[in-house]
């Protein structure tokens, strides 16, 4: 298996990996955001505060996003299986 071979598959593995994790880490960030914003103007120090909406806000968009990340890791490990049997020949 030719070194240029190694590289495109890591290209793609990474690829597929920010894809798929994108939604939830940036929904993640945003509520993140928004309620330590809320709790320096209210001055509400609570760790449940923070938790709870930022669990249910993640739970929310993978449920949403869950079509798009299969079908991201689909078109993925298709390529991969591909290339694992090109190896063989």
């Amino acid at each position: 298996m030719p070194y240029e071979q190694f590289i495109a598959i890591g290209r793609e593995t990474l690829y597929s990996t920010v894809l798929t994790v994108l939604p939830v880490l940036i929904a993640a960030l945003i509520a993140g955001l928004l309620i330590g914003i809320l709790q320096a103007a209210t001055s509400i120090n609570e760790a449940t505060l923070a938790f709870v909406p930022k669990l249910l806000i993640v739970g929310i968009v993978l449920a949403l996003s869950a079509p798009f990340m299969i079908s991201t890791l689909t078109s993925y490990f298709q390529t991969i299986f591909i290339e694992v049997a090109k190896v063989n020949r």
